[in-house]
Formats: C-alpha cells, structure tokens, sequence
C-alpha cells in the first residue's frame, strides 16, 4: 500500500468568533518593488488556525479535558504581558481542536504562589466528593510556585495543589487543604499529569524533577502515595524533566497493550533547546518497566515525539470516549531559547496544530508516530492536484494563484528513493526562503531557516540546521506539510518522523518549488487543498 505525505496550509478564521486569530488579508501578488511593501510584523505573523492568546503571554498546555461536546485547552499565561510572569491558568474551547474560542482566565495565582503547569480529569464517579446536585465535578492538578521561597533560596518552593469546577471548567475552587502533595525535599518538583487507570482502578500521577518522572496513586484525588520513580540515566538529560504524561496505548490493530511516558526536557532537545521525548514499556500499577529498545538510551536517540525546536510541554487530552479511540496531543509551538525574544508584540506563541498518536511496532522495535487530526479535514476548499512532475534543477510546484500559501493543506509521494538530497523551498520575491526536505544519503531530514525573514532577535534561532533521523525504512517517502502564517509542521512517512518550527518572513510567502540537487526526479504526486474558516 502506497504511503502519502500530508503538507497543511489554512485560510484564516474569523476574528469576530476566535479571539484567538485574525481576518485573512495576505497579499498574495508577487511583490516587485519591495520599497512600497508593508514589511509584516506582529498581528501579520498571528497564526490562521493554530490557537494563540488574543493578548500577551503564553507557555504550555494545561489541564485539557474533553467534555459535553468541547475540547478544553487551558495553558500558562501572563495576561498583563507578552514575556513569562506571574502565571495563570488561561482557558479555550473547541468542539473540533480546530477553531478556538477564549474564555476568561481560569485560574488565578494567590497567597500560596504562581499556578504553574498541571492537568485535569473528569471525575465521573465522584471520587474526590467534590461533585453536586448531581454535577459532574472536574477535578485540575497544579503546580503551586512560591517566588518567595525560590527568592530566599529555599528548595521546598514547589508543590501539588487541586481545584474542581462543576460548571465545565468555567470557574474553579481551590481545595482548603492544599497541598495536597507537600514538596519532599527537591528543588524542580512540577507538572503533574492525572491519568484514570482503569486496569488497577485507581488515579496515577507522573510528577517531573529534575532528572526522573515519580509515580503516584489515589484513590480520591486528594490523598497521594508515591510508589516509584522511573529515568535517572536513561534518555536525554541535557536540561531539567518537565511536563511528563502517562497513559496506555494499543499497538497497532493489535491486543497488545503498552504504556507510553512522554517526558519534555529542557534545554536538552534533538536540536537543542526544548524538547519532548517519549519511553514505551509496562506498568504493574506501581512502577514503569521499558521495553528492552529503551532501557540503555542514550542522550542522542531516536525517540522524540517531535525533532524540530518548536513542540515542547505538549500533553494529551484526558477523557476522549472510548467510541472515538484516539489518543490526542498538543504541544506549544515554541522554544525557550527564543520565546520571548520572537518579533511579536501584543501576543506571544502559539500551540501546534492537534495531532493524533498511534503507536506501532517497526522492526520489531515500539515508535509513537503522530498525524494532523482529522477534523482538518472538514476546512477543505479548493483544490490543485499533479502527477508526474519531472524535477529537474529548481521547480515551482504550487504558487499562490493556485493556493495560498500561509494556509493551505499540500501532500505529496516521491517513490524509488535514490542516494541525493530532495530540496523543497517556500519562497517570495524579496529573496527570502525556508529550505527543508530529505538527504537520502544520509537518511535525515533538515530544516533551514536561516533566511527565512527575521532571525536576528536570538543567536539561538537560525545559527543551525535542523535534522532528524528517518525512522522509516520506505522505498516511498510520502509527508504532510502543513503551513501556517508562520510555521511549519511536517509530518514524513505516515508521521514516523515530525518536525515542527517557526518562522518570520517579512513578506508572505508566494511559491513553493522542489529541487533536484543531486540529478533529476519524479514527483509522483502532489495533493493541495485551500482550507477555509467561515
């Protein structure tokens, strides 16, 4: 069966119902006198589709829960301004992780200190007692971050807290007697992630410290017990544990059931910076054991749920239906090298577009691989299809007549793989581009964007080249690209390989070529679809 690559490009939504993004005004026209160009900058660079805050700043995604229909997204904010402060739990819904709509901050910071990352569930069953009237309560877990006692040198700054809402995460109340776990002793103890164990019935929670994931059980949400710890000397260590996430995965169409943690680090990353790997293995309801493949990793694996600089923190969504099946994940579309230095004024980042996970087994060994989620599907528009294209030297193959090219959706197939380099390059006429492709030579992937716009605001930027090793061992090479106003998620071989990373042109991109570097080619087939918001 033939794999195919998808390249995603979006038409803008409406700003009158998602405070999150802008009206589609891009100048598609090639620009000739670039002397009487508006150079973009700021509200021009807010994304089409992926979510952003209408305002200031934003780090990772919290607490996100699916319920009565709609998709929750809460995230760390500060909303009185665009670098990291006192954070906050701010609050979006979705009823397809497509189009977002911002709700008032959910969570504030108070005497006990910052409310830092953590999750939510739905506790259906009551176990906490927090639920009445019959209502359903929804159940958060953060991080209380002391400044004061991290000010005074303290290491005891940090600890787990609980709030439940009974109005679908509308408005929360802080339980009395928090903490509800007191910190024992370590400097880096945050991001709780709750995960309902059906199998032992019971709550676990995977907790970040600085150099390993502890694991903890209730029964009720409020009382912890700390069984076990699992990472130290294994994986990347580069930075400090952050962010982890638990949870059981089906392997393929099979019966076979393993345990998945996720695990962010920062820095540490693929290409340095932030980034967020992942650990396959069994769980006896105490302690995680990895598969054979991944008990000796080391710093410079192959396991990474995303190897561009630009998906960090990301989690999955906790109570999906089990008639839907998916497991669902989204990540913040930044890095810290950066963040805060990125040439936006009156918003900071954006999350990545919602991806579904699946876990297969590839040569005998356990990968997670990651496609755009469905729903995407539904946006499309128009549409431009070839076959055949010969590759000869630099060729345009979509320009902005046939579809915009800072929102669209393009896959494409090349087969019978040769030992040279495949170039694709987003370009406009002031010269500015964004190179990325595959070597075939030395089977990786690379990101370029070095001259992609602006990147002189961090060293840290454009100073390398991205890579990332192919994981499949494909004749074919198929991928979706998906572009937004600035940024670029692609997804190669059915989502085996991810890379995802920003950028800042100052000018919209207007043609999308492939280059033959090493001979000439055939591009078996290239798929693009206008998506629209009405």
């Amino acid at each position: 069966m033939k794999k195919i690559i998808y390249l995603i490009v979006y038409m803008a939504i409406p700003v009158s119902f998602f405070t999150s993004c802008k009206d589609a005004t891009e100048n598609t026209e090639p620009q000739t006198e670039t002397a009487s160009v508006e150079v973009q900058k700021d509200e021009d660079f807010r994304p089409n589709f992926h979510f952003t805050p209408e305002k200031n700043w934003m780090n990772d995604p919290n607490g996100m829960f699916y319920f009565n229909g709609y998709f929750h997204l809460f995230f760390q904010h500060y909303p009185d301004d665009n670098v990291w402060g006192p954070m906050h739990w701010g609050h979006a819904i979705s009823n397809d992780m497509i189009s977002w709509k911002e709700q008032p901050i959910a969570i504030y910071p108070d005497e006990k200190g910052y409310i830092f990352s953590g999750s939510a569930v739905v506790d259906k069953n009551n176990t906490s007692g927090f639920g009445k009237n019959g209502k359903t309560p929804i159940v958060a877990i953060f991080t209380y971050h002391d400044p004061k006692g991290e000010k005074k040198g303290d290491i005891d700054y940090q600890s787990q807290a609980i709030a439940y809402s009974l109005d679908e995460g509308q408005t929360w109340t802080k339980y009395e007697s928090n903490p509800v776990i007191e910190n024992p002793g370590i400097k880096d103890f945050r991001d709780p992630k709750v995960t309902w164990d059906g199998i032992h019935q019971q709550w676990i929670m995977v907790l970040a410290t600085y150099e390993k994931t502890l694991f903890y059980t209730s029964k009720d949400l409020k009382n912890w017990t700390r069984q076990s710890d699992f990472g130290e000397g294994i994986g990347a260590h580069g930075g400090v544990w952050e962010c982890p996430d638990f949870f059981p995965m089906y392997v393929g169409d099979t019966n076979e059931l393993k345990w998945v943690l996720i695990q962010s680090l920062n820095p540490g990353g693929y290409n340095g910076g932030s980034g967020t790997q992942y650990f396959v293995g069994d769980f006896d309801g105490k302690t995680f054991t990895p598969v054979e493949q991944m008990k000796d990793l080391g710093e410079k694996h192959p396991y990474w749920m995303d190897f561009g600089k630009d998906n960090y923190a990301g989690v999955t969504w906790a109570n999906i239906p089990e008639e839907n099946g998916r497991t669902l994940f989204l990540g913040w579309m930044s890095n810290w090298q950066y963040a805060q230095k990125v040439p936006t004024e009156t918003w900071r980042s954006a999350m990545t577009v919602a991806r579904e996970l699946k876990l297969e087994k590839l040569d005998g060994k356990y990968i997670i691989s990651s496609v755009p989620v469905q729903e995407l599907q539904s946006y499309r528009s128009k549409k431009y299809k070839d076959q055949n294209i010969q590759i000869d030297g630099l060729t345009k193959i979509i320009d902005s007549e046939k579809i915009a090219l800072n929102s669209a959706e393009i896959r494409f197939e090349i087969s019978d793989l040769k030992e040279k380099k495949y170039q694709f390059k987003l370009s406009n006429s002031t010269g500015e581009e964004l190179l990325f492709g595959y070597d075939h030579s030395d089977k990786e992937f690379f990101i370029n964007r070095s001259k992609a716009g602006q990147v002189d605001f961090s060293e840290e930027f454009a100073s390398k080249i991205s890579t990332a090793p192919r994981i499949s061992t494909a004749e074919n090479l198929d991928g979706t690209i998906i572009i937004d106003q600035t940024s670029i998620e692609l997804f190669f071989d059915g989502g085996k390989t991810v890379m995802t990373e920003i950028f800042f042109p100052n000018h919209p991109w207007e043609t999308l070529s492939l280059q033959s570097v090493d001979g000439s080619f055939t591009l078996n087939e290239i798929e693009a679809y206008q998506l629209k918001f009405n």
